[in-house]
């Protein structure tokens, strides 16, 4: 990586002067904003001044002159500005750059880094017998993403999807089912029936409270294996099941292991007698078993209600110390919403407490989906939009766009690019803002083919993949005919793809490689618009470009599918 060479040749030259050598992270290698200021920046002539007791100027000034005395073949010149020591990339190096990235355009962004550790990425989490809805989409969409970045590291990486199974509300599903349920409407439609029933037990709560005492007795039951409710609870889960797995088909999404709450409610009890026998928990208000986190400044973990009842960070601990011992991973990320961060904040305290740190915790937070009115998404009746009906509506509007511009194609291949397309766009709007943010939603934006929107970088790809396919055989070429700064600018970006992709993994976050792509795409449109290509009459020349356009289709058609997004050939 580009960013790893420019550090190993500062600390050379630190070594050369014995200067203090810097850890590669204590080195922040930077991209000027102005290129006028170079390709490449750093500024430890900064921290260095203090230690040397000398000037930030004066340091950089050695820097500077020492790497130009080396003569590095990647670099150009070496300029300083203010204590900023800028690097500017020769055009020998940009030119033998291209040719390596494009004989390994295939593999280019992966590394053996992650090699021989596992890392455990938890996502999407949808309850039983409750529809998936908008909200879902995001750690869906971010947790595959995330899985497949740490993938392309090197990683062994386990998709896990916590599912929902377990709990008080599981009581009141049942009572309402006993009170109210229809086996024929449950079969038929299962998710929405089963909604329905939920949503009915909480209406008639409010005229007969009683009710709540029922749906406890009911949980009670199931909890101690009463045959009818586990029975009852089993079939609710194998039908929910079955309709996530074909939600998660549409949007191409895969799961190693399906394993939720319910696999460790058998432990809950003997983990909270041995918690208390260790002294580690003890009873607070209300008979209630807690976890003291005073040495965190966090509010005590509850970990079992008075009645006996489990809780979800009781079996969220019981998960960790499964997965731990199972699968020994050096990650566990949980990609849960931004409301959870008081939930984790406890469960990583306890798990230090518990001597459970043996892998790397990580909370990766997200803000919420909004309309374009900056509210929740929902419908009339205040329940967030199933996420069934915003995948269709997303393919009709994507298939009017589709129809009015590619006339002249077959119905199913219409249908296929509008599908693609649709998956794209929500995806890309999930991972497109950081993940701390709330998004606002827009039907128009996310299938905008001219802004920063995954059909605009798919458009581009099926634009680069026509350029290609009108050019038919690329003969090997002289990359030194490769002279115009437009030429040298696509390089330089395409030379920052690794990075993108290891700054993703290290932040876990995806807007910076989204970000990336958009940029890419920008540069070889312009370059498209604004140089002959196919039509250069030079043959030399036209096949370098065409090199370059074979390679920035590449690397766009890797980021894109890091996202979990596919590209079209043609739109």
């Amino acid at each position: 990586m580009i960013r790893d060479l420019l550090k190993n040749l500062v600390n050379e030259i630190l070594k050369s002067q014995n200067w203090p050598v810097l850890e590669s992270e204590e080195i922040q290698i930077e991209k000027p904003d102005n290129p006028d200021f170079g390709d490449y920046a750093v500024n430890i002539a900064f921290d260095l001044a203090k230690q040397l007791k000398k000037s930030p100027q004066e340091v950089a000034q050695t820097i500077a002159e020492e790497i130009d005395k080396a003569k590095p073949t990647e670099i150009a010149k070496v300029e300083t500005v203010g204590g900023y020591v800028n690097f500017f990339l020769s055009d020998d190096f940009l030119h033998q750059s291209l040719a390596d990235i494009y004989k390994n355009r295939k593999n280019y962004g992966k590394s053996a880094s992650g090699k021989g550790q596992k890392i455990i990425v938890e996502y999407s989490q949808p309850n039983i017998a409750k529809q998936m809805h908008i909200g879902h989409l995001r750690t869906t969409v971010l947790g595959d993403a995330m899985a497949n970045i740490y993938e392309n590291l090197g990683y062994k990486v386990i998709r896990w999807n916590y599912l929902g199974d377990w709990g008080t509300q599981f009581g009141k599903l049942i009572a309402a089912y006993k009170l109210w349920g229809s086996k024929k409407e449950i079969e038929t439609a299962p998710i929405r029936a089963l909604t329905g029933l939920y949503v009915k037990f909480h209406q008639e709560l409010k005229e007969h409270p009683e009710l709540d005492r029922r749906g406890q007795e009911e949980f009670a039951k199931l909890e101690a294996n009463d045959k009818e409710n586990r029975k009852l609870w089993k079939w609710f889960r194998k039908l929910s099941i079955k309709e996530f797995e074909r939600i998660y088909k549409t949007l191409g999404i895969n799961f190693d292991i399906w394993l939720g709450e319910s696999h460790f409610e058998k432990e809950l009890k003997s983990l909270v007698a041995d918690l208390r026998k260790r002294g580690i928990a003890e009873i607070g208000e209300e008979g209630a078993t807690i976890i003291k986190l005073d040495q965190f400044n966090l509010p005590p973990a509850l970990i079992q209600k008075g009645d006996g009842a489990s809780l979800y960070l009781t079996r969220d601990i019981a998960a960790l110390k499964y997965r731990l011992d199972k699968y020994k991973p050096a990650k566990l990320l949980y990609v849960v919403g931004n409301e959870q961060s008081l939930h984790f904040e406890q469960l990583f305290a306890a798990a230090k407490i518990l001597d459970l740190n043996t892998a790397e915790l990580s909370h990766i937070k997200y803000g919420l989906v909004l309309g374009e009115d900056k509210k929740k998404m929902s419908t009339r009746e205040g329940e967030a939009i199933p996420l069934e009906e915003v995948i269709q509506k997303a393919m009709e509007l994507a298939y009017k766009i589709v129809d009015k511009k590619s006339q002249d194609l077959p119905e199913k291949e219409k249908a296929e690019i509008a599908r693609t397309v649709t998956l794209g766009a929500l995806k890309y709007e999930m991972l497109n803002e950081h993940r701390n943010s709330d998004i606002v939603f827009s039907w128009e934006k996310m299938l905008d083919f001219s802004g920063n929107s995954a059909p605009y970088l798919q458009y581009t790809y099926a634009r680069l993949h026509s350029i290609l396919d009108k050019a038919g055989k690329i003969d090997k070429s002289d990359f030194t005919m490769l002279t115009e700064k437009s030429e040298f600018v696509i390089i330089k970006h395409l030379l920052n793809f690794p990075d993108a992709v290891v700054d993703s993994a290290r932040n876990n976050l995806t807007n910076n490689l989204a970000l990336y792509l958009y940029e890419l795409s920008n540069l070889v449109n312009q370059f498209y618009e604004t140089t002959p290509i196919l039509k250069d009459d030079d043959t030399t020349r036209r096949h370098a470009r065409l090199i370059l356009i074979q390679t920035t289709a590449s690397i766009l058609k890797s980021g894109l599918n890091l996202l979990g997004i596919q590209t079209l050939d043609r739109i």
